[in-house]
């Protein structure tokens, strides 16, 4: 085998490695499954949101009804302010709760919807009025810690 003909194989296997390498950091960084098709688009308000991160999940039941489009905070209320593309084939009634939960023990954080009873469907655009912010583990650590401090703390009385 020639040297010319050597040369070409390597650089071809070298493109392919490339390529796989692009595929997985796609696949990983969720840029890969982001088409949802048509979508609507609605918001909630969180008075923490932890680790939530744009493009991050947003499930019903378990299952990705749409994905996180942009985070902000209103300079008013000082909340935070999540907007969501939803899939156009869900539709969630206006009492729906929205809670930031997180995968397992320390896995990604999401956005939960638990669907209410109320008829009337939320529009595009419009916000979730009920929501609850995320757990924040260092909080509740320190929490637990000031609570056994002071048990063992003696009564000055």
């Amino acid at each position: 085998m020639s040297r010319k003909l050597m040369d070409i194989w390597v650089g071809f296997f070298v493109v392919i490695g490339f390529s796989a390498l692009l595929f997985l950091a796609l696949r990983v960084g969720n840029a890969a499954s982001a088409n949802l098709g048509e979508t609507y688009t609605l918001k909630a308000k969180f008075d923490n949101i932890g680790g939530l991160k744009v493009r991050g999940p947003v499930k019903s039941a378990g299952v990705v009804v749409g994905r996180i489009a942009a985070i902000s905070l209103d300079p008013d209320a000082y909340e935070a302010v999540v907007t969501m593309r939803v899939n156009a084939r869900y539709h969630f009634p206006r009492d729906t709760y929205a809670s930031i939960l997180t995968s397992g023990l320390l896995g990604e954080q999401y956005v939960g919807l638990d669907v209410g009873g109320d008829e009337r469907m939320l529009k595009a655009g419009e916000s979730f009025s009920r929501t609850q912010s995320a757990v924040v583990l260092e909080k509740l650590i320190g929490q637990f810690m000031l609570n056994k401090a002071s048990e063992g703390a003696p009564n000055n009385k």
